[in-house]
Formats: C-alpha cells, sequence, structure tokens
C-alpha cells in the first residue's frame, strides 16, 4: 500500500451527511472508501456520493465519487484520485482491507451492526451508538450547542424527531409519503414551488408542497417508499446555491469526525 491508502478511512452510509465527512477527510489527506445499498434513499442527492451508485459518478464541491464492484476496481478508483462508492451493506470490504478508521455514518439512529473490534478507531454518528462500548467515539448530530461535539464515553443525543428548523419552518418543510408504492416526480431538485403544488406522486396520491420555496431534495425517481417515509425537502429561503452545497449541519460534523480521528492518530484526549 502506498502511504495514502494507509490513512484510508471506510465510512458507512453515503447520504449528505456522510459526503460531507468523505469531504472532509479527503480534502485532508485521507484515503476514502464509502459503502451503500443498492438503492440509497438519500434526499438530498445533489450533495450524496450515494448518487454514484445511479449515476456511475458524482461530484460535490470538487470531489468525485465513483461506483465500483470488485476490490480490485476500487483500489483503481482510489488511484484515479476519487472516492470509492461500492454496494456493500455489510461493509464486507473492511474484512480485506483492514482499514484503520471506519466511520458508521448511516444515520439510523441505531446500530446496525457496527463493533469497536472492526478498526483501529470507530466512530458512529448520532444516536444508537455508545462511546467507549461498542464504538471508540461518538459525533453529535443534533443541531443545537453540541452539534459535532465529540464524545469518549456515552452516547449523542436522543432524536426528537423534529426536522431542524430554517427560517422557522421544521415539519412543514419536509415532504412524506402519504402511503406505500413507486414514486415519480412532477418537478425537480432546484424548482421553485408554491404551497399546495403538486411535487410527486406515490402511487396516485399527490405529494404536494407545505411551504413555499426551493426543492432542495428529493428521493431519487422509481423508488418503493414506505408511508410516512421521508421523501423531500423544500428550502423556505429559496437560495440556489444552498442546494448544491454542503450544509452548515453537515461540516459541523464531518468537523467532529476529522478532529475524532486526529486526536486518536496523535494520541491525545
Amino acid at each position: 500500500m502506498n502511504m495514502r491508502v494507509k490513512e484510508l478511512v471506510i465510512i458507512k452510509g453515503a447520504g449528505d451527511l456522510a459526503t460531507a465527512v468523505g469531504h472532509k477527510l479527503f480534502r485532508s489527506g485521507f484515503s476514502v472508501i464509502m459503502t451503500e445499498v443498492s438503492q440509497p434513499t438519500c434526499v438530498r442527492r445533489q450533495v450524496s456520493f450515494a448518487s454514484a451508485i445511479y449515476e456511475k459518478t458524482w461530484s460535490v464541491e470538487g470531489i468525485t465519487a465513483e461506483a465500483g464492484e470488485s476490490l480490485e476496481e476500487t483500489m483503481q478508483i482510489l488511484g484515479k484520485g476519487r472516492i470509492p462508492i461500492i454496494i456493500d451493506p455489510q461493509c464486507s470490504i473492511q474484512v480485506s482491507l483492514q482499514a484503520p478508521y471506519l466511520v458508521d455514518a448511516i444515520l439510523a439512529k441505531k446500530n446496525t451492526g457496527t463493533k469497536k473490534e472492526d478498526a483501529q478507531v470507530v466512530i458512529g454518528l448520532g444516536p444508537g451508538f455508545t462511546a467507549g462500548e461498542d464504538v471508540d467515539i461518538v459525533v453529535e448530530t443534533n443541531r443545537g450547542h453540541n452539534l459535532g461535539r465529540i464524545y469518549f464515553e456515552g452516547s449523542a443525543e436522543a432524536d426528537t424527531g423534529i426536522p431542524g428548523d430554517i427560517d422557522g419552518y421544521t415539519q412543514e418543510r419536509v415532504l412524506r409519503a402519504p402511503q406505500e408504492g413507486f414514486i415519480r416526480h412532477m418537478k425537480n431538485i432546484g424548482d421553485r414551488v408554491s404551497v399546495s403544488e403538486v411535487i410527486s406522486f406515490v402511487g396516485e396520491q399527490p405529494v404536494q408542497a407545505g411551504i413555499e420555496g426551493l426543492i432542495r431534495g428529493l428521493i431519487h425517481e422509481g423508488i418503493y417508499v414506505k408511508s410516512g417515509m421521508k421523501i423531500g425537502d423544500v428550502d423556505p429561503r429559496g437560495n440556489f446555491e444552498y442546494v448544491n452545497s454542503i450544509s452548515d449541519k453537515a461540516r459541523n460534523i464531518a468537523g467532529g469526525v476529522l478532529e475524532a480521528i486526529m486526536i486518536k492518530k496523535n494520541g491525545r484526549k
């Protein structure tokens, strides 16, 4: 392995928060591999490396991710100066690579199988992990005073179930599936919408905008969704730049992960 690959970080998940982590670590000199499911359900697709699963390659703020299949192809993508994205829900590639750093950025609000023994340093994002037990470090993901804070003991704050406040809107800005079914879109990410305007259909049921603003995110078309599932996001600020850039929350969390890795790397606490 060359020096860059020795500094390898494997990230489970490639949604917008995981992408911010991968983006920051890559820019900071680490090699990054990200794992995903076969049909990622991320909403903020413009800033999610998971989109490479559908599009083969995907760029976010100057960094490109590329979908790979085999270990050999993954290493070739690394050699091109890109971030490999592989379909590997169980993160089996870690068995072969033994990367020193592993980050669980699935944001499932629970631990889906990550263990402290999986790597030299294991980091969990958000609730569902306990630092010192199933992971080494937990990074806070709830908005507020502690966002991005790292914990060497204990857990992150419990999930509130309430979307982050943007210009006074929380639940109103989130689009949810009214029933189970396949989703098709009438609008695109970046489109401006008015209150009650139809954005998508789940089966024959319409999904309407609850507020006026820009569509900041939409789940990939054609996915089978469950009733109540988050499928989109309307940003009331109306700034198109926010659609295509990593969010303040995501950058904060990514900074926490980088700090955590550097503390461990330098033998500090």
